[in-house]
């Protein structure tokens, strides 16, 4: 069976299905579904972040860089609001983790709005400005500081 799942993930998978609907779970391929099960729970949770990464970068860039505001970082901030809804609303459970992938994906926004813009690390607050009612807030684009 583990020859299948290294050679044919997607064959593997089919024939795991298979087995499990047939109630046949003594052939089932166990230690590698539980890695696949494991896998994606954390596949969902870096999806996650990375979507935060996204919106805060342009959060960011609207914020400090005013004159430079476009449609193209409004549809990019509309399009992840609406990513993360989705995202979120098919994991549920990853709401209780939205304070830990704010944190994570705003020093990684932070670090992406210093390469994109020139503007010092220091522009920008150490901390998050946004909470996550405004930055899933249609209404809310954040005005200069």
């Amino acid at each position: 069976m583990s020859s299948l799942y290294e050679t044919d993930f997607h064959a593997w998978a089919n024939e795991q299905v298979a087995l499990l609907r047939d109630g046949r779970l003594s052939e089932a391929d166990v230690d590698n579904i539980i890695e696949e099960i494991d896998s994606m729970g954390r596949s969902e949770k870096r999806e996650l972040v990375n979507r935060l990464v996204v919106l805060l970068l342009h959060l960011l860039k609207w914020r400090f860089q005013p004159g430079l505001r476009g449609n193209s970082w409004r549809l990019s901030i509309k399009e992840q609001r609406l990513r993360l809804e989705s995202h979120l609303a098919d994991n549920p459970s990853l709401k209780s983790k939205l304070d830990e992938s704010i944190g994570r994906a705003y020093r990684l926004a932070m670090i992406e709005a210093e390469r994109e813009t020139g503007l010092p690390e220091s522009t920008f607050p150490s901390e998050c400005p946004f909470s996550f009612e405004h930055i899933m807030d249609e209404g809310f684009w954040p005005e200069d500081s």
